[in-house]
């Protein structure tokens, strides 16, 4: 799912290719799409793009009266560019933005269709779209310490829930906990002052590293390559890989269709936590330690 790096690069190229250029016409292929039938899309149609925002994972167009179109690309959405609107007219997609610059094409991988768009008046309908998560880069420690502390949650969970903190997913939490030395397990309110102090500048530092890079990779181009799985990523997705601080082995913990990755040896005081379908397998067998982990592989090898 695109995070808040992705979202902030993306609102970026948009900005240079669509701000203040009209919107002509909207073409829909899934009637799934579409979440609200008023205003009509109609509406904006031969309007300027007056503003463009993010809110939280949503990307937000802004046009006269007040009107916003947003749109959320959930896990497999992603957005692409023509400036020759003839190959974006017969490419692929859900949706098809023609804008007098270009076509902006809206595609989603899988059977499972989950992107949203939606086309709201004011302030008012905005807010009915935001979760209310914390914007980090707008709040000061005692404000992510408050939102950090209201439900006693474990640190993934609290990162990604959007009705705590805005823009952060899978992906960029498990970056975030590894650079502040933190257990995906460890319970919020079990945290030490110093350890939320690291939590709030790890967030931070990640987010703004993630974004620069993806800014410096994009350069003038529009971003195509919008991924959960990053090749310089320290632990998202790199299960089994070195950690790059300490070279111990990445381990993960699988649930429905994600996963959590972290380093045992930086994060978990050494311990190897629990993936939930072996470790129900395994029992009172389940390795305790990276040591027991490779142990155990090796003797049934």
């Amino acid at each position: 799912m695109p995070e808040f790096p992705d979202i902030v690069v993306y609102i970026e190229a948009l900005e240079k290719r669509i701000l203040g250029v009209p919107l002509n016409h909207i073409r829909i292929a899934s009637p799934f799409l579409l979440r609200t039938a008023v205003p009509p899309l109609s509406a904006i149609e031969g309007q300027d793009v007056v503003a463009l925002r993010r809110l939280g994972k949503r990307i937000c167009f802004g046009f006269k009266d007040e009107l916003w179109l947003v749109l959320h690309l959930m896990i497999a959405g992603r957005l692409h560019w023509y400036s020759d609107k003839v190959k974006g007219s017969k490419s692929r997609g859900l949706a098809w933005f023609d804008f007098a610059t270009g076509t902006l094409v809206l595609t989603e991988a899988g059977t499972q269709k989950r992107a949203s768009l939606h086309l709201v008046k004011g302030n008012g309908g905005l807010a009915k779209l935001d979760p209310g998560g914390l914007e980090i880069f707008d709040a000061d420690l005692q404000q992510f310490e408050s939102a950090l502390l209201a439900r006693n949650h474990t640190l993934k969970r609290a990162l990604t829930d959007p009705r705590i903190f805005s823009g952060i997913g899978n992906a960029y939490s498990d970056e975030i906990l590894w650079e502040a030395k933190l257990s995906p397990f460890a319970l919020t309110q079990k945290l030490t002052s110093a350890e939320i102090e690291r939590l709030f500048t790890a967030v931070k530092d990640a987010l703004t590293e993630w974004v620069e890079r993806l800014r410096a990779e994009t350069g003038d181009k529009f971003p195509e390559k919008v991924t959960a799985f990053r090749r310089d990523m320290a632990t998202h997705g790199k299960y089994k890989e070195p950690c790059p601080r300490c070279g111990t082995k990445i381990q993960r913990i699988r649930y429905a269709s994600n996963e959590t990755n972290y380093c045992p040896n930086c994060q978990t005081g050494g311990r190897l936590l629990a993936d939930r379908a072996l470790s129900q397998l395994l029992k009172k067998d389940w390795p305790r330690s990276p040591e027991e982990l490779e142990s155990l592989v090796s003797d049934k090898l």
